[in-house]
């Protein structure tokens, strides 16, 4: 990919950037600022270059019709506010803007076109309509990685019409991402979690041959409790996963990668409940698994200590009941410990455990953390990205 961090001669030209700030928005206000906040540094690059920048971005699934609930306006008072620069919104019809003259009406540094999937075009990846958005620019840019895995027209198609380069969001994605997929400084490990295996499971399969340890956590250790022959009570579970975790087992014996799962855990009768330690032995039939206990968060700390590279992906347990949050929080905890001593590489994704992060002020502590979901995700399982290989061409 040609990156627009290496361009100086950006003044005066008309930048289209797509940008992910597709963040939660309640009654009008910007409950989480996270996607806003990484994207703040590009912005502040192409002003610096004198550039004229006018954004292409989206809000939730209005599937092509314009309703007002998602609208781009609270994300361009937020900009202002951040920037200290004067964001305009576009609100008219962008079929109607026949050519990037257009954009010259306005002072404004940085213009936002209204979200963009107000059209049903961009969702399917509408050739004339990609057309139409690169003439209002010079040069396209994709900081958007998140929304890379879609092949929309504002992420694939509208390259075929302008000279295209990533973002420097993008380029730190990538090389993070690249760091645990390729070029990777061993030990390696894995923490991963969620509710269901089948939809880590290509996940997990891509990652054995290449990582030393992986670390089954979360509602989806449940499937590997239990079939190892222990009852899990009424715990979260997915139905029909033992061929999945035979071949789990079977691959990472080949490979030679280590998996683990919890030893011990924390269990309560009910969500809101608080905790009682058991063994995986002694777990009562009206009791659900939680959280990792003691023993399990000692074997991850001292994994974590023995590792170069660490990826996570998933809460150990609930975490919205603080009684449950103790084994994320000690991961985290070991995690940051070892990167202030520079003796580890960590990235972070995903919903759940971003969420956790930033609950503890934390997010910081980390070498990178992704906002991107499935785009990361789908990375992981060694797909490629539509949106990352339109730049590639």
């Amino acid at each position: 990919m040609r990156s627009i961090k290496n361009e100086t001669n950006l003044g005066g030209k008309k930048i289209l950037l797509r940008l992910d700030l597709n963040v939660p928005i309640v009654k009008g206000k910007i409950s989480d600022t996270t996607r806003i906040d990484k994207i703040l540094p590009t912005l502040k690059f192409l002003n610096k270059q004198k550039a004229k920048i006018i954004i292409l971005s989206h809000v939730g699934r209005p599937r092509g019709k314009a309703l007002n609930e998602l609208s781009l306006k609270p994300i361009c008072e937020n900009l202002k506010e951040q920037l200290g620069l004067n964001v305009k919104l576009i609100t008219q019809n962008i079929n109607e803007v026949k050519n990037k003259d257009f954009f010259d009406n306005f002072d404004e540094e940085i213009l936002m076109l209204e979200n963009i999937r107000f059209y049903e075009e961009e969702e399917k990846n509408d050739n004339k309509f990609a057309k139409h958005l690169a003439s209002f620019g010079d040069i396209y840019v994709n900081d958007a990685f998140s929304c890379s895995h879609r092949s929309h027209a504002s992420i694939v198609e509208i390259s075929k019409f302008l000279p295209s380069f990533s973002g420097l969001q993008i380029d730190s994605e990538i090389d993070a991402l690249t760091k645990i997929t390729s070029k990777i400084t061993k030990p390696i490990s894995c923490i991963i979690g969620g509710s269901k295996i089948s939809t880590k499971i290509d996940i997990i399969k891509n990652l054995i041959p290449k990582f030393d340890n992986i670390i089954i956590v979360g509602a989806m250790a449940n499937n590997f409790i239990e079939y190892f022959g222990h009852n899990i009570g009424k715990s979260i579970k997915e139905e029909n996963c033992d061929l999945i975790i035979e071949q789990i087992i079977s691959l990472s014996k080949k490979e030679k990668c280590e998996i683990s799962f919890p030893e011990d855990v924390l269990v309560s009768k009910d969500l809101n409940g608080s905790y009682k330690k058991r063994k995986l032995n002694e777990i009562l039939n009206d009791e659900m698994i939680l959280d990792i206990g003691p023993r399990t968060i000692d074997k991850i700390t001292n994994i974590i200590d023995s590792s170069k590279t660490i990826l996570w992906n998933g809460p150990a347990g609930y975490f919205e009941n603080p009684n449950f949050a103790n084994g994320s929080i000690e991961i985290a905890k070991t995690i940051i410990k070892n990167n202030k001593l520079n003796k580890i590489f960590s990235v972070v994704g995903g919903g759940d455990t971003v969420s956790l992060l930033n609950s503890m002020k934390a997010v910081d502590g980390f070498n990178f953390v992704s906002t991107a979901g499935g785009a990361f995700l789908e990375y992981l399982e060694g797909k490629k990205l539509p949106g990352i290989t339109a730049l590639n061409q």
